[in-house]
């Protein structure tokens, strides 16, 4: 096992990723459908549920193309 560490450390620094958020595929109803989740979501502060859309809406492509 490791000793703990007993003296301050300095902290982690993450990289700031500013990404835009993922757009619907026009014809597609699920990209649709999340997109208009999204939107009311934003719309209610509910900045969960919008996060949670755009990691749906970037899993979701598979068959697009």
């Amino acid at each position: 096992m490791t000793e703990p560490t007993r003296y301050s450390t300095q902290p982690v620094e993450l990289p700031l990723r500013l990404e835009l958020e993922p757009t619907p595929v026009e014809g597609c109803a699920g990209c649709a459908e999340l997109a208009n989740v999204r939107d009311r979501a934003r719309t209610i502060g509910d900045m969960t549920t919008v996060s949670d859309c755009n990691v749906y809406m970037r899993r979701h492509p598979e068959g697009h193309q």
